[in-house]
Formats: structure tokens, sequence, C-alpha cells
């Protein structure tokens, strides 16, 4: 094999296509996948953690990549950003106003997906369709517009007393996942959260709060040439070597014939890149 670069693990860049391309991201420099589907890869872990925000040197990686003091520092590692509706800022006691404004204060919109069943999320309006992708969602489709990402939380804890926020990853990447009608579930939730959603309406405006009449179905087709029958997860915590014949790339997974690994769970972990000529 080849050895191609090393630099920081960053999250895979993908472009929605037929099927999705996915680019390895190492620091600044980038390297399309696709073509070495059924090919050998490796990524050697050299044993160092640089912060993906401040760069510092770090033993532990923090919130995917964050050293401990940007964990501690950061708006984007707080916790309302995996709770929205906690969102703070209007308190006046947000961490960095101005990411915020550019982050939080923005259109968001609520969304079902299906990854490995039916599930609900949200994500800001420029994330579309990134973050379904991201998710290994094969059918995605937005239903509800709003200006924040604090009234988006608002939306999604409405309807997931009813369907889950929650992905199944290991059923994701066996390939286990039935075609769903999106829109008749939709059609189905709507009387049953109607109420809540009107309510929020009142609070916030209707402008703010927007259920969308015509929602369409987005569907994604990932480069996979086989999916694994029980998925092994490789760590680089446990060991310093993940090399195998790359069978498919499915959310932020390399699948491999030896296991699968979770890119974005090792972003600013130092790598180098082999893979086969």
């Amino acid at each position: 094999m080849q050895r191609l670069a090393s630099g920081g693990l960053r999250k895979m860049l993908t472009e929605l296509s037929d099927p999705v391309s996915y680019r390895l991201a190492l620091d600044n420099r980038h390297f399309a996948l696709n073509p070495y589907l059924g090919k050998r890869i490796a990524l050697q872990y050299l044993g160092s953690i640089n912060c993906c925000h401040c760069g510092r040197l770090t033993k532990k990686s923090f919130n995917q990549g964050y050293c401990y003091p940007c964990f501690r520092r950061l708006a984007q590692c707080d916790s309302c950003i995996i709770s929205p509706e906690k969102c703070h800022y209007f308190e006046g006691t947000c961490r960095e106003p101005e990411w915020a404004d550019n982050h939080c204060m923005q259109e968001h919109f609520v969304y079902l997906a299906n990854s490995s069943g039916v599930k609900v999320g949200i994500t800001r309006g420029s994330q579309l369709p990134t973050r379904w992708i991201d998710q290994g969602a094969v059918q995605a489709m937005p239903v509800i517009r709003v200006k924040t990402r604090q009234q988006s939380g608002f939306a999604e804890v409405v309807i997931k007393q009813h369907i889950t926020d929650r992905t199944q990853w290991q059923r994701m990447l066996k390939g286990q996942v039935d075609v769903i009608d999106l829109p008749a579930i939709w059609q189905d939730l709507l009387p049953q959260v109607m109420a809540e959603l009107k309510q929020l309406q009142h609070d916030h405006g209707l402008q703010a709060i927007q259920i969308l009449e015509q929602p369409e179905v987005v569907e994604v087709r990932y480069p996979v040439n086989e999916y694994p029958s029980k998925v092994k997860a490789h760590n680089f915590d446990k060991q310093d070597r993940v090399e195998g014949v790359l069978m498919g790339i499915k959310g932020q997974y390399l699948m491999l014939d030896t296991g699968v690994i979770n890119v974005r769970k090792f972003t600013a972990y130092q790598v180098e890149f082999f893979a086969e000529a």
C-alpha cells in the first residue's frame, strides 16, 4: 500500500450524488474515497491528539475532537447543542453569542428520517442534506421550518414523544432498513402533535414555526459493495492500526472486511492514510 498523507482526522466530507460521494479529511487535505471501494486501505494512529479547535496537544478527546479547556469554553460544546430546547442565549449566558448568532439563531428544520427505522431530528437549514447523510439515512423529509435552533428543539420534544430521536447504528450499518412511507407516517402523526405545535406557534409566532404543507422525501444511496453480517467496531484507543478492504461507506463509518470505524468519533486523532494503488 502507498502512504498518501498524514494529519488530524476530520469528519468525512460528503456530497449528495448517486451514490453519495465521500472524501476523507486530514486537516485541510481531502481524498476521494469512493475510488477505493474494493481496495485495501489503512489508517495508522500516530499516538497523539491535537484539539480540532485550538490545536493544543491533548491526552483525551472531548466531544469528538476538543481538548478539555475548549470543551468547557466553547458554545459548540455546551449541553444545549445536544438539547437545543435548553438554549440560554436569551438569558444572556451563552458562552459565545457571536457564534450562536451564526449557528443557533438561524433557520432550522425538524425532519423525519429513516436510518435504522423512522426517527425525528433537527438540523440547521444549511446542513441539509449533510446531516441526513452523516446519520446514514436512506430517506429523509423536512416537516417543520423554524427560525432558531431552540424552537426546533421545542418542536422535536413534542414529536419524540411518539417517534424516537435515536439511530440504532449497528442496524443502520447492516443495511437492514426497509423503505418507509414517511409522508404517510407524518400525516398519521400530525393530528397527535398539532395541539402542542399550535401552542408553539402561539408562543413564538406563525412565521417562527411553520409546518410544511407538502414536504418532499429525499432518498439517499451509499457507496457499499457489501454490508457486514456482524458489526465489529475498530477503536484507536485500543489499537493503533485499522486496516482492511473497504467494503462500503455509510454515515460517518468506513466499513472494512475487518470491521467498521466511526471516523467522526476520532476527530483530531493524528493518523497516516495508506491505500492500495
